[in-house]
């Protein structure tokens, strides 16, 4: 079932999308398409399929043994498997964070800003104002302005996970992918979260994509919704026409949190 919109402004198309894992078919026909500044959340239970799809946009899965596709997923009407296209690139243009955040054996102040040591940035004072306006955009600049040369790792996971996300956002990629990074905290944490994530597309608009198996965290924070089964599109819509119109029992069971493993 397709969005309610008639006309929405495209920065991904997933055209017809299969992929397999050797003989294993893991997504069957995938269609959708998600607009510029849009948070669009990929929700099932365990095995449906989410981070495969999620993972097949920046193209992770090609390091994956036996991996193979059909169909296509087009960013900014260039598809992402095109032979003209560098992998390389292609992710620095796409940030992404993960379930569990693995910072790097470096300071705080170098782990939020390596993408842009990556780029070349070396100009100190450029580098210090881009770090406490992350950091504050993050809610984490009060926490930690005092520790920056401390080791990341030294951050409790709820502070990694948004130092990751100030990571991702550092180079304004065209797309950022999450792949359940709130999973793992404890409510109260996720909940703090989900508000500075909320403050932080506030003043960095960017379109995301959001793997979840929370019907309640999608509903939070996305406005588009993919219902996935079984490798299959169930529903894809706006949260709340999905919510006041499910498409069949599973979508009505899944998003009222009664569906929780996949059948």
């Amino acid at each position: 079932m397709e969005p309610s919109k008639e006309v929405r402004e495209q920065l991904i198309r997933v055209d017809d999308f299969s992929f397999y894992y050797g003989e294993k078919q893991a997504l069957f026909d995938i269609n959708m398409a998600i607009a510029p500044k849009e948070v669009t959340a990929l929700i099932g239970p365990s095995g449906c399929g989410k981070s495969t799809l999620l993972r097949s946009i920046n193209r992770m899965n090609d390091l994956v043994d036996g991996a193979r596709h059909e169909g296509d997923i087009v960013i900014k009407d260039k598809s992402v498997f095109s032979p003209e296209i560098e992998v390389i690139s292609l992710r620095k243009r796409i940030g992404m964070v993960f379930q569990k955040s693995n910072p790097f054996s470096k300071s705080i102040y170098e782990n939020v800003i390596f993408g842009l040591r990556i780029a070349g940035q070396n100009d100190r004072k450029k580098l210090d104002e881009v770090v406490e306006s992350s950091l504050r955009n993050a809610a984490l600049w009060d926490e930690v302005k005092d520790r920056l040369n401390s080791l990341g790792s030294m951050l409790s996971g709820g502070q990694q996970q948004r130092a990751g996300l100030c990571r991702a956002l550092m180079l304004r990629p065209d797309l950022l992918l999450l792949d359940e990074p709130f999973s793992g905290l404890d409510t109260m944490t996720r909940r703090s979260i989900h508000e500075q994530f909320l403050a932080m597309r506030e003043s960095i608009p960017i379109s995301t994509i959001l793997v979840t198996h929370d019907p309640e965290e999608a509903i939070r924070l996305a406005e588009f919704i993919v219902i996935l089964r079984s490798g299959t599109v169930q529903q894809f819509g706006q949260v709340q026409d999905v919510i006041d119109r499910p498409a069949n029992d599973y979508v009505r069971e899944l998003c009222t949190g009664i569906t929780g493993t996949d059948k």
